[in-house]
């Protein structure tokens, strides 16, 4: 109930800022998109608890609300700052600079809200399975529950129409997620029509470039005479890259030496990447006197591989929870399916190439946003050389590696390829999981490592590590390049991963919980079903809750089945007992609910996990299932 109130208190506080929609210049439809989703989703949040819980069961029934209910808390704050820096009237010119090109209000914060409101829809349904006045009472619950998860609701458009406004995904949400974008762009460029007459010839510039298409380079001039133009720092050991102080914010800027011609098909194209977790590339100025560009993209705190250093220490046995690891994960997987939906292939996947920015704490636990970059090469298809770096041949797929050995020419064909950046990203992942370079306690280097790699060795997880993540990582890992996922499967798993671990928090336990079943097989199905998730499409991100959802069904489906078949093994076991004691063997009664409630701890655990196998002695009788009746046939074997 504290958490929900907390929730309460920051939508409140939206509710204060949204009195000034009128004087919102930057992003004014999004901001009131993002407004009404969380309105939506609290009442909708509201009505569900109403319904389904008692309020005199709160300390005892309620705790797995509480994770869900922390999760949608910290994307409501995230929205209520974008809403307060839209609103800031502060610094306009460099803020637009910042905001209009940005995508995050839908691919980030409607994102997050879209990802949070199934799993604290099923957290309520969990606990009002067990909620009722009586036996009848709780029985007719779960059976309205599990009638929500008939199969017959598990196409997008029955599922829209029917549960889309529960779930902020009705047709007309849906349309305005889609142009939303583009109206306040038109509004913008109105904006500055209106002000033309009364600007500077500074402000002149700033319109013109806040006007001009993306990927146009312009005059050196436009960045340099702005008055509090200012050059702060050097940005790592490179010497072309420093962070400036322009309009007001902060930004990276990429120094290059190169003709203005060259430069052209590259700016182009990254310009064009607008995704929260892709680097974003913003305007591109040159000097054509001293043949010199400069690239404005956004700032980051540093890269991924120097964080886990920083955080990861021998008190530690793993660099991160493994709540934010896998909020890690699927960060740099959701950049990845982006890129390949545009038909751009990395080639050069690793920590070094990911960039990251804490927010909201100091701390190493806090929320942590990741950006993908290291693309400028990879525009170009230029490859990095195999001898730079400390064994760079670490974060190459094998059949890379077998083009290096052979000397392959023409910017090393393979080496750009979709399932050649998804064994990158296990590699990464590996890191992630163990704070460990992978291979760095082994004895080979360079080429033997090489060898080795396409040989088939892989890095070795330590023991304990969550078989859920690291069955994962291996499969990104495997030798055929037709047996790894592809990063939109790897999204819609690390996404149901997250949710499940959300649910389940491990509270320090030695043994946390693992998922019932292994999500892969689920993936597999679901992708032969939808010919979009087997095309590898880019799906919106009003698409979110509906994969969530056919996970769901099948997953409740076949944790019903297994759930059934331990009960029928224990009832054989209990009737061999039964027959040499004159008793009647026991079925269990109810095999609706897929969870049960402790009530001395207040946690909702899976069925599955509190019912025993049974004994494992051989049994005498085959055990089947009436289809008609659901009860044991017994037949003499």
């Amino acid at each position: 109930m504290e958490q929900f109130r907390h929730v309460g208190e920051v939508l409140g506080s939206i509710r204060a800022l949204m009195v000034f929609r009128e004087e919102i210049r930057i992003n004014p439809r999004q901001c009131q998109l993002l407004f009404d989703a969380f309105e939506a989703a609290f009442s909708g949040v509201s009505d569900e608890i109403r319904q389904n819980l008692r309020l005199d069961e709160k300390q005892t029934k309620w705790m797995p609300l509480e994770q869900p209910l922390k999760e949608l808390h910290r994307v409501f704050r995230e929205g209520e700052q974008y809403i307060r820096q839209c609103l800031e009237p502060k610094d306009w010119w460099g803020r637009s600079i910042f905001l209009t090109q940005s995508v995050d209000c839908v691919d980030h914060h409607l994102y997050n809200l879209l990802c949070s409101i199934p799993v604290i829809l099923e957290a309520i349904e969990n606990i009002g399975e067990v909620t009722g006045d009586g036996h009848e009472d709780i029985h007719r619950r779960r059976a309205e529950f599990t009638k929500k998860y008939e199969k017959e609701w598990m196409e997008p458009k029955i599922f829209r129409h029917r549960f889309g406004n529960l779930y902020l995904v009705s047709n007309e949400m849906c349309k305005r997620m889609d142009v939303v974008a583009k109206e306040d762009k038109w509004a913008l460029l109105e904006t500055i029509d209106d002000m033309r007459s009364s600007l500077s010839k500074q402000e002149n510039r700033l319109a013109e470039l806040l006007k001009s298409p993306r990927g146009k380079i312009l005059p050196i001039s436009t960045l340099t005479s702005s008055p509090d133009y200012q050059f702060r720092r050097r940005l790592g050991a490179s010497s072309h890259l420093k962070e400036i102080h322009w309009m007001g914010e902060s930004f990276a800027l990429k120094h290059v030496f190169c003709d203005v011609e060259q430069l052209m098909p590259e700016t182009s194209l990254l310009s064009s990447l607008t995704h929260p977790n892709v680097l974003h590339y913003m305007y591109c100025f040159s000097d054509e006197e001293k043949k010199e560009c400069y690239m404005v993209m956004e700032l980051m705190n540093k890269d991924l591989s120097s964080y886990i250093k920083e955080i990861f220490c021998a008190r530690r046995k793993v660099p991160f929870p493994l709540s934010h690891t896998v909020n890690i994960m699927l960060q740099i997987a959701r950049g990845m399916e982006y890129l390949h939906s545009k038909k751009i292939y990395h080639g050069d996947l690793k920590p070094s190439n990911i960039l990251v920015k804490t927010k909201n704490s100091s701390s190493s636990d806090a929320y942590v946003h990741v950006k993908i970059a290291g693309l400028a090469q990879s525009a170009a298809k230029v490859p990095s050389s195999p001898a730079t770096g400390k064994d760079p041949c670490i974060w190459y797929a094998p059949e890379v590696l077998s083009d290096q050995e052979q000397q392959i020419e023409a910017g090393n064909v393979k080496k750009y390829t979709e399932k050649a950046d998804v064994y990158s990203f296990g590699m990464i992942c590996f890191e992630l999981l163990t704070g460990k370079v992978p291979f760095e306690e082994g004895h080979l280097q360079g080429d033997k490592m090489s060898r080795n790699i396409r040989l088939g060795e892989r890095p070795l997880f330590p023991f304990p590590s969550p078989k859920f993540l690291t069955n994962l990582t291996k499969k990104c890992w495997q030798a055929d390049p037709n047996q790894r996922p592809s990063f939109s499967s790897i999204c819609r798993m690390l996404r149901y991963i997250k949710r499940f671990m959300i649910m389940n928090p491990d509270n320090g336990q030695p043994d946390p919980p693992s998922p019932p079943l292994d999500y892969f097989d689920i993936e597999t199905n679901l992708s032969k079903k939808f010919e979009g998730w087997e095309r590898r499409e880019l799906l919106q991100v009003y698409d979110i809750p509906f994969e969530m959802y056919a996970y769901r069904v099948i997953e409740r489906e076949r944790t019903s089945v297994k759930y059934k078949e331990e009960n029928l093994i224990s009832s054989s076991d209990a009737s061999l007992s039964g027959e040499e004691n004159r008793l009647p063997a026991v079925i269990q009664e109810d095999a609706l609910s897929l969870s049960v409630t402790s009530s001395s701890s207040g946690s909702v655990k899976s069925a599955g996990n509190l019912i025993s196998n049974g004994n494992k002695k051989t049994l005498l009788r085959k055990v089947e299932i009436n289809p008609r009746t659901s009860k044991p046939i017994g037949k003499r074997s």
